[in-house]
């Protein structure tokens, strides 16, 4: 069983807030889609609860299960259970693909996995993405093309096996073939396990293949509308102006100055990443 719940957080960078009094719950075996227009707080909301240090939390609570979030290091985090699947996985030179999914999954088990046990389900999962086996033993990400990156950051979901994962915008970029292995693998995760999912995207094609339970709309830095996937047909074919309409909510134009926030300090197995690198320098 996992419970993610988000009490009123608000979370600013460089002194401005960007989110400002998020609720929202996501239970045991839910599938969520999160929209919004960019520069209203999606990836912010994620990168709050994942850690990022750039992501100042000035108020509020992330509760795992109960037990507060805020109070974990990001390594902490993913070992509770959370797993965060970037829209820019970063390069890491000097770290084996295979040796950081190996410390990746040791720190979730009391005894390490052994290397018949590891390259079986290597094996496994990479089949299932269809991407070769060979990436495994090349440098995490380095030289990947967006759609292998893409692809890899759902080997680590399948391999690492969390509570609660979110993904965002895990479809942008993608061919066809890709996003159909990607949203495959999500199905099949959805079928066999309890794990619930937080996904952002900007395209109902993911959506339509994957079936979220609820829909839910991030404008202005809250949640302004939940609900099924009707949402999701009426932003595709209206965009967000129907809002403002129905429920008179004045929507703030993104800020097109604003500077990205490097993911460069965090990763999804940031749990891993100094064990990993241990083992690249012997």
């Amino acid at each position: 069983m996992a419970k993610l719940e988000i009490k009123n957080l608000w979370v600013k960078v460089a002194d401005i807030h960007i989110l400002k009094g998020v609720n929202l719950t996501i239970q045991d075996h839910e599938t969520v889609a999160l929209l919004g227009p960019n520069g209203h707080g999606k990836s912010t909301l994620l990168s709050a609860i994942m850690g990022h240090p750039k992501y100042e939390i000035t108020e509020g609570e992330i509760l795992l299960d109960g037990k507060n979030v805020r109070e974990m290091e990001v390594d902490e985090r993913s070992r509770a259970g959370l797993f965060l699947g970037m829209q820019h996985p970063s390069e890491v030179p000097g770290v084996i693909n295979s040796d950081f999914l190996k410390a990746a999954i040791n720190v979730r088990r009391e005894k390490p996995i052994n290397l018949v046990e590891l390259y079986k389900k290597l094996d496994d999962a990479s089949k299932q993405m269809k991407i070769p086996m060979e990436l495994s033993h090349r440098h995490l990400n380095e030289g990947f093309s967006g759609g292998e990156r893409k692809r890899n950051e759902i080997l680590q979901l399948l391999l690492l096996k969390p509570s609660i994962a979110m993904l965002d915008e895990i479809d942008s970029g993608l061919d066809v073939d890709a996003l159909q292995a990607v949203s495959e693998a999500i199905k099949k995760i959805q079928r066999e396990t309890k794990m619930s999912f937080l996904i952002i995207s900007h395209y109902a094609r993911l959506f339509q293949m994957i079936q979220p339970t609820r829909v839910v709309v991030m404008i202005n830095g809250r949640i302004a509308v939940e609900g099924g996937p009707e949402v999701i047909t009426k932003v595709d074919g209206s965009g967000y102006e129907w809002l403002t309409t129905e429920y008179g909510i004045s929507i703030k134009k993104e800020d097109k100055n604003a500077k990205p926030i490097s993911m460069n300090t965090i990763s999804i197995g940031a749990c891993a990443t100094n064990e990993a690198t241990k083992y690249a320098k012997k």
